[in-house]
């Protein structure tokens, strides 16, 4: 295990492109290390490799060619960790003053009928002791086994990581599923709550916008019933849809029907998402974007009886996509963690508690520091 974390380290001493990761509720952590410093961007989604996209769908993905790469993994035992019980530390007043005006300033919007939701967030500034990005990523994969985690690093871009609850979607042939996770509270032990309307509309906002807008380019749907779901302290609120692609649509049409869900910008989509360019003040870069493996191959055995055992011998060859929404994240920058956290917008939200929604969630990605 150490010659892989070894390997990484000197990727990242040399300067030279590369991306490490584990899938949710998976013990095996792979690398993707790219052999030069070239800057590759995503043309029509029929390449292979992993992609990193940002929250702005009019600006280009970076993508690591999976052909100019050289993959490496390991299997990581989780080591037994105490949860870090942490405190918000001191966050100035003009950061909670300015958050709690935009959020009324969307309320505002939203009650003039500007849209219906939007997602407002902020960024928050750590300063590190020295923290090298490796060691944090093995804190985020001791303390994040249900999340997608992650560090990415290409010199001519920045260093993130994170530990993501969100699937964006997943691509196995023509099938695919994507998962509708809205609603935020903090969890106090147990998964059964009450959740209030503000909540509610939100996740049926998102729900609701993934199926209009995959209407016209899949055969049918499949919705789960609404479940509440744990991701670090907080609970949210999680539907997954599944369906089959119509022969004539492609994964490019796919991604941009959604991308920036309802989840992550807002609804009507181009409202919410002009209105966060106006007024959040700052870039949000590749937060709120989204990040996975793209038309990798990967094999699949085949279902097998004991009148066929002979069928287990040979497995299937399927191009698979699993891209995840970039939340609960960070950006490494000259000694310092910048960290991103935002929450959903509707007519009944409060503005103070919207503030204490992200303090909250800061403190989840803080841990790892």
């Amino acid at each position: 295990m150490e010659d892989f974390f070894n390997s990484i380290e000197t990727q990242y001493k040399a300067q030279l492109p590369f991306v490490v990761y584990r899938k949710p509720r998976e013990s095996q952590v792979k690398a993707q290390l790219q052999q030069t410093d070239d800057l590759s961007f995503v043309k029509d989604f029929t390449e292979t490799g992993f992609v990193f996209a940002p929250f702005d769908d009019s600006e280009d993905s970076v993508i690591f060619p999976l052909d100019k790469a050289k993959v490496i993994a390991v299997n990581y035992d989780v080591p037994q960790v105490e949860s870090k019980i942490l405190s918000s530390g001191s966050l100035s007043s003009e950061a909670q003053e300015f958050h709690v005006n935009l959020v009324n300033k969307g309320i505002k919007a939203i009650n003039t009928g500007a849209f219906k939701k939007v997602v407002l967030s902020r960024q928050e500034s750590v300063k590190l002791n020295g923290s090298n990005p490796i060691s944090i990523f093995k804190n985020l994969l001791n303390n994040y086994n249900l999340a997608f985690v992650y560090c990415w690093y290409h010199p001519k871009v920045g260093l993130w990581l994170g530990a993501t609850p969100e699937t964006l979607m997943k691509i196995d042939g023509n099938s695919f599923s994507i998962m509708a996770l809205a609603g935020t509270k903090e969890y106090q032990g147990t998964l059964d709550v009450d959740w209030g309307e503000k909540e509610q509309l939100e996740q049926k906002i998102v729900t609701d916008f993934i199926v209009e807008n995959l209407n016209p380019l899949v055969d049918s749907f499949n919705i789960s019933e609404i479940e509440t779901v744990k991701a670090g302290n907080l609970l949210h609120l999680k539907t997954m849809i599944s369906a089959r692609l119509k022969t004539s649509s492609t994964i490019k049409q796919l991604i941009y029907a959604l991308h920036p869900t309802p989840a992550v910008c807002g609804y009507p989509k181009l409202l919410a998402k002009e209105f966060i360019l106006l007024n959040e003040n700052y870039n949000r870069a590749y937060y709120t974007g989204f990040l996975g493996e793209l038309n990798v191959k990967t094999a699949i055995a085949p279902r097998t009886s004991k009148r066929n055992i002979e069928n287990r011998a040979y497995t299937i060859s399927k191009k698979s996509t699993q891209l995840y929404v970039n939340l609960r994240c960070m950006q490494l920058k000259d000694s310092n963690a910048i960290i991103y956290i935002g929450g959903g917008i509707t007519t009944n939200s409060n503005p103070e508690s919207e503030w204490e929604e992200t303090v909250s969630k800061s403190i989840v990605i803080k841990k790892v520091l």
